[in-house]
């Protein structure tokens, strides 16, 4: 009986369809109070006193906590760098911030107070009433800014604004350059971009039967919400239980703390049950972005197409905390001169601190941005040399054995890099005389229709140190036959389907029935640490464990053990921070592979790009669900033609100045391609469970740079910088 490779109804289909499905913002309790954030809307500023008076005098209002209420005033994934709320009553000082770096506020979404009332618009009113003094302080917006002499240090464990710098030196650059017979050099910008997740931030805090302060919240990671919340109100993790239900999207954009310390702190001092919703606008102001970053590369090749050297500087605007910064920068420091054979390789990689909003997780880890470079170059030396792109992508992807940047081998099992660039160009038709479907086309001569092709790969996990694991628990139950089997996970089912494969690689490893195979789900109170949603590396890990618990499970069943419960805690293959000196190391156990192509239509009279056809081809290892793979392609494709076209997030003096769905403009139902063809290959992983291989995040990474192609394909024009807005490529076409 196999459940692997069908494309089953998923677990949460009818639910979420009819409506039952629970977000924490759906969710209500008795004698529950309402809470609004104050946010101090200052980019750089230290506060020198606050004055609640009045609104502890308003209406309705029960509680207004400031810094001098959090015991331990700090929270950080990467470090602790970040107050839970600024102010100059703190009660001590931080691991990096001693008491008076705690009154300074770094970006406007710095939390100053919150108010606790009756009502949700009495909590509105009072917060409105909190009188703040502020002392502005110089601020930096631009990373490349905030790296000069004499520029403002903006985190005093950090005096130079640098929060993270990758060195990478592989070969000698300057000798391969000077043997080089094509060479091209050029800069390039990408953007931030808003996660526009389904539900804006919201949860529900309460101390439950066990005494327990409880958070239920919409996050990537229950284990680490946790242990966030239990650092900051000083109590021992077990004290404090995170429950997500139903969660509204987040790729990437709820790793980081929002609202989980401040309703545990809330709940915790009031005994009482506290909620809130974020608006729309709050969410986008006030949450982290992608890093945008700044770049200048260099390639060099033979004349054949092989190449030889490749150097890039990148400098990525950190915002005003690390959050998730060193992670995404490696990625894209791993990434920036793409999948390929490069003998002779210089990076550097910055992270930078500024008062702009902090940017952390973003769907691809820093890896879009990499490869925008990376595949942006390509395709200029493929037209450079007069080479097919494809052609020159064959001659150089990386095989079996190859080096990265970091001169380490691709590891994890095939480096099916060339059958995935084949397959898609294959699906694709390229460079057949009816690739772009001519006939079809309109002939207004102001219409311009080109295609363009991209490759990429990224690590699997997170890697550069962290021991990838994995916690799973099944337990059995039933008199002569095995009834039921109860799994529990706490992997975050953010949209995925996460859940629906856990259960259907539960149901195969004991070959049952999906139906007799119960969830139980993220709720530390139950389910232990599995790990972030996130770096495509959920399927591939607790697939694992699951498929250890259940022949640990079984085991004990055959054992005439009645319940029998199997656990697995399983290890990823261990790696290593890269070198200081010349990022040499063994930094990833696993990796993703993909290659797209895509057709467009620019109207050069609007500037208007629009998308008509993608082919996305990926190595899933193994495919657990066919249709749940197929859905997480199409909704890459479309977030990334959002980030490659539409999402134009303008920011001036560190403050959103497009923090609506209006003025902000995600990608809809108009902006679907007429035809979006998945390739789907399996080249068995030497780490996932039956040979998964991650792909969540792949369908995102090549989409830019081969539209980018694409319009150059059109138009004869180069864009180093997207979105691509009307106006943008209007400015660019005239000039």
């Amino acid at each position: 009986m196999t459940m692997l490779g069908q494309s089953l109804p998923r677990v949460d289909a009818r639910a979420k369809v009819t409506g039952e499905a629970k977000y924490p913002g759906d969710i209500d309790l008795p004698n529950q109070l309402w809470m609004k954030v104050l946010f101090a809307n200052r980019p750089h500023a230290r506060i020198t006193h606050i004055d609640t008076s009045k609104a502890l005098a308003a209406p309705g209002v029960v509680a207004i906590f400031t810094a001098k209420d959090v015991p331990v005033n700090e929270y950080g994934l990467g470090i602790f760098d970040n107050p839970v709320l600024c102010g100059p009553d703190a009660l001590a000082d931080g691991t990096l911030l001693p008491r008076d770096a705690q009154a300074i506020v770094r970006w406007i979404g710095d939390k100053v107070a919150l108010v606790v009332a009756e009502t949700e618009r009495q909590a509105e009113h009072a917060r409105d009433l909190i009188e703040v003094t502020y002392e502005d302080l110089p601020a930096v917006f631009d990373p490349r800014d905030a790296l000069q002499a004499g520029a403002p240090s903006l985190n005093p464990a950090h005096p130079d604004n640098i929060v993270k710098h990758y060195r990478v030196r592989k070969g000698d650059a300057d000798q391969a350059f000077a043997d080089a017979d094509v060479i091209v050099e050029d800069a390039y910008h990408t953007p931030m971009q808003e996660h526009a997740f389904l539900q804006p931030e919201a949860g529900l805090g309460y101390i439950d039967e066990e005494g327990r302060v409880t958070v239920v919240v919409a996050g990537q990671w229950t284990w680490e919400d946790q242990h966030q919340i239990a650092h900051a109100l000083n109590l021992p993790p077990e004290k404090i239980r995170v429950i997500y239900p139903a969660i509204g999207g987040a790729f990437g954009g709820r790793e980081d703390m929002t609202v989980q310390i401040i309703l545990a702190l809330a709940a915790w001092k009031l005994q009482r049950p506290v909620k809130i919703i974020w608006s729309r606008e709050e969410s986008i102001k006030y949450h982290s972005k992608r890093h945008q970053m700044f770049f200048r590369a260099k390639t060099g090749a033979k004349r054949d197409g092989t190449l030889v050297a490749a150097t890039v500087e990148c400098i990525a605007d950190a915002g005003g905390y690390c959050y998730t910064t060193p992670k995404v920068l490696f990625n894209t420091t791993l990434t920036c001169v793409g999948p390929y054979r490069v003998p002779n390789v210089a990076i550097d990689a910055y992270g930078v601190y500024t008062n702009n909003i902090p940017q952390a997780a973003f769907r691809g880890f820093g890896a879009p941005q990499g490869h925008f470079v990376a595949e942006s170059q390509m395709n200029k030396l493929a037209e450079k040399l007069g080479m097919d792109p494809v052609e020159l992508r064959l001659k150089n992807l990386m095989v079996d054995g190859d080096d990265t940047v970091t001169q380490a081998p691709l590891s994890g099992g095939q480096v099916s890099l060339v059958a995935v660039a084949q397959a898609c160009a294959a699906k694709f038709g390229w460079g057949a005389p009816a690739q772009t479907d001519a006939g079809e086309w309109a002939q207004e001569s102001h219409l311009k229709r080109g295609v363009g092709f991209a490759a990429g790969f990224k690590n699997i996990g997170f890697s550069i140190g962290y021991h990838e694991h994995s916690h799973a628990a099944i337990e059995l139950r039933g008199n002569g036959d095995i009834e039921q089997a109860t799994l529990f996970i706490a992997g975050a089912d953010c949209g995925q389907g996460h859940h629906m494969a856990m259960a259907q690689i539960a149901a195969h490893a004991l070959a049952l029935p999906l139906e007799k195979i119960k969830l139980t789900v993220s709720d530390t109170a139950f389910t232990q640490d599995s790990g972030s949603a996130s770096a495509s590396r959920l399927t591939t890990l607790a697939g694992r464990a699951v498929q250890g618990a259940a022949a640990a499970a079984l085991e004990k069943w055959r054992n005439e053990e009645r319940p029998a419960r199997g656990e697995c805690e399983w290890y990823a293959p261990e790696t290593e921070m890269i070198d200081d000196a010349d990022g040499h190391g063994q930094s990833n156990f696993l990796y993703g592979y993909t290659a797209q192509a895509v057709q467009v239509e620019v109207d050069t009279e609007t500037g208007q790009v629009r998308v008509t056809r993608v082919t996305s081809a990926h190595d899933v290892g193994k495919a657990v669900n066919p249709q749940m793979i197929e859905g997480q392609i199409e909704g890459g494709v479309m977030q990334a033609l959002g980030y490659t076209i539409t999402e134009n997030f303008v920011m001036r003096d560190g403050r959103a100045l497009t923090p609506y769905l209006n003025n902000y403009l995600i990608p809809g139902a108009l902006d679907i391609p007429e035809r979006i063809d998945s390739v789907i290959l399996e080249f068995p992983s030497e780490v996932g469970a039956y040979g998964i291989r991650g792909m969540a995040e792949m369908p995102y990474i090549p989409f830019a740079p081969a539209v980018i192609a694409a319009v150059h394909d059109a138009t004869g024009v180069w864009f180093n910088e997207i979105p691509l807005t009307p106006w943008r490529v209007l400015e660019k076409l005239k000039a």
